[in-house]
């Protein structure tokens, strides 16, 4: 992309901030150029979080069921996947998986609550729990 064609149109998502691009300049060199976004990105952005609030919605009425640990819900809550998740806490992915067996969430030890707590930015006590 060159930079005079870097989208400047904005994105209501980068809540007022800009954001950098690499860009091509007159001289053939690539550099930084700020950006406001553009509204195609805007979008899917917001498709992107309307389906993570979605998928914390239907984790919540799980876990208020029993089929699934609050782990499941926090992830989505903080606006997670499982892939990322596990990349976060250093765990396999099927780990992960494992611990929203509510048997299983319920007996891990602390050291991993903590993990799991630091990686999602609450703390044990709020990851034991639902709203």
């Amino acid at each position: 992309m060159r930079e005079q064609d870097v989208p400047q149109e904005g994105n209501a998502t980068l809540a007022g901030h800009r954001k950098a691009i690499y860009a091509v300049g007159d001289d053939g060199k690539l550099r930084l150029v700020p950006s406001r976004g553009w509204e195609v990105e805007e979008i899917v952005t917001r498709q992107a979080v309307e389906d993570l609030e979605r998928r914390a919605r239907e984790a919540r009425e799980r876990v208020r069921a029993g089929a699934t640990s609050p782990l499941e819900y926090h992830m989505y809550r903080a606006r997670m996947d499982l892939a990322l998740l596990s990349q976060t806490t250093g765990l396999w992915r099927w780990r992960v998986r494992r611990h929203f067996k509510p048997r299983v969430f319920a007996r891990l030890p602390l050291s991993l609550l903590q993990r799991y707590a630091e990686a999602l930015g609450i703390s044990v006590e709020t990851l034991g729990q639902v709203e």
